[in-house]
């Protein structure tokens, strides 16, 4: 009898696209950091910081559902140099736009199959931008060093 396996739910979908995809932009000097807010309000997957200054967005989806019920990853244009939708191999990738890039991840893998067109960030949004990266990233990193201590400032700070 063969054995059946129940398919991973939309979210466990979701974090596997996305540590495919984190290891993706490790493989090539990328810097990414996951759950990045933006000055917009928005927050993308996958912000990432290019050896040579630029950045990406890699916007993940895990189901056709998950694309269709999305009218926000347009406005991630406005805070990357290219723009990137990361998917699993069963994703239908007809749905995504041809003019964004497109890794899909298999496993704990990920593979670029189509490049993203780049549309250069104004000077001044970038320097801003690498601004409230780099703020971003120290702190989730100090955070993973005193994470007791960091958990008592969040607390002091919301009962402000």
């Amino acid at each position: 009898m063969d054995a059946v396996f129940p398919l991973p739910s939309p979210p466990e979908r979701t974090l596997g696209i996305c540590r495919a995809a984190m290891r993706f932009c490790a493989r090539r000097g990328w810097a990414p950091v996951a759950e990045m807010p933006l000055p917009n309000g928005r927050r993308a997957d996958i912000l990432a910081l290019l050896p040579d200054g630029g950045f990406v967005v890699l916007e993940v989806k895990s189901c056709a559902r998950d694309f269709l019920a999305d009218s926000k990853w347009p406005e991630y244009r406005q805070y990357c140099d290219r723009l990137f939708f990361a998917v699993d191999l069963d994703f239908p990738q007809a749905l995504l736009p041809a003019d964004t890039g497109l890794v899909v991840a298999d496993g704990h893998e990920a593979e670029l199959l189509r490049d993203a067109p780049s549309h250069p960030l104004a000077p001044a949004r970038r320097r801003a931008l690498l601004h409230r990266f780099a703020h971003q990233a120290a702190g989730r990193l100090a955070a993973l060093g005193d994470p007791a201590g960091f958990a008592e400032l969040r607390a002091a700070l919301r009962a402000e």
